[in-house]
């Protein structure tokens, strides 16, 4: 599929509505293309909020009932004109950052005593029968967590992903890579997902098969 075409699968992978092996494809995009990626965190309040939705959908209306082209393209809009509005944020800060180092350096120390990180959750487990060892530091959000995934898995090369599972069944992927050959290294990746910690019961690293590798409980 040609890139223009990728780029347009963004909504429709946030929205979960691609077949796995589209997603999988897509998701091999994500590791290359910072602007998918991007879009993908910011479709996640509005993925959060359909999700919601569809919970709260009457029996009457069709079970498989999904968003059409013309509800994706709107939503893609949304997202560019907050990735715009985004942009400029970016610009002020770094605007008042020169500011503030102009100033001198004891206003640098005020502005440096932030708390970012303190609420984060960290979970670390290893897998007797695969071997993988397995660390997530979850932060909570407004638009849903975001992630950190470190691994060591010397039985590479394979394709992985990992996937959040809420209480309720429902599966979300928050990352993927590719495991080098024989390397035991750790890997870090960045990923993230539309739900809040405290609606994961579990996360879940599987190869792209789906062959379960370790699980990691929500906290």
């Amino acid at each position: 599929m040609r890139s223009l075409e990728r780029h347009r699968d963004v909504g429709a992978y946030a929205l979960g509505v691609l077949d796995e092996a589209e997603a999988f494809r897509f998701e091999d995009h994500l590791m290359e293309c910072p602007q998918c990626a991007a879009q993908v965190t910011e479709f996640g309040p509005t993925a959060r909020q359909m999700m919601l939705y569809r919970r709260a959908t009457p029996r009457s209306v069709h079970p498989f009932a999904g968003p059409g082209p013309r509800m994706l393209d709107k939503l893609l809009a949304e997202v560019a004109v907050r990735h715009r509005a985004a942009r400029r944020r970016v610009m002020f800060a770094l605007a008042a950052s020169v500011v503030i180092a102009l100033v001198g350096p004891a206003v640098a120390m005020m502005a440096g005593g932030g708390d970012d990180g303190q609420d984060a959750v960290r979970v670390t487990a290893t897998d007797e029968k695969s071997g993988v060892w397995a660390q997530v530091t979850i932060e909570d959000e407004a638009w849903g967590s975001d992630i950190e995934l470190k691994v060591k898995d010397g039985a590479g090369p394979r394709d992985c992903r990992l996937i959040a599972v809420g209480h309720d069944g429902s599966e979300q992927t928050v990352t993927s890579w590719n495991v080098p050959l024989h390397d035991a290294r750790p890997n870090t990746m960045k990923g993230g997902t539309a739900y809040h910690p405290e609606e994961v019961a579990r996360y879940e690293l599987r190869t792209a098969e789906g062959e379960h590798l370790v699980t990691l409980p929500s906290s």
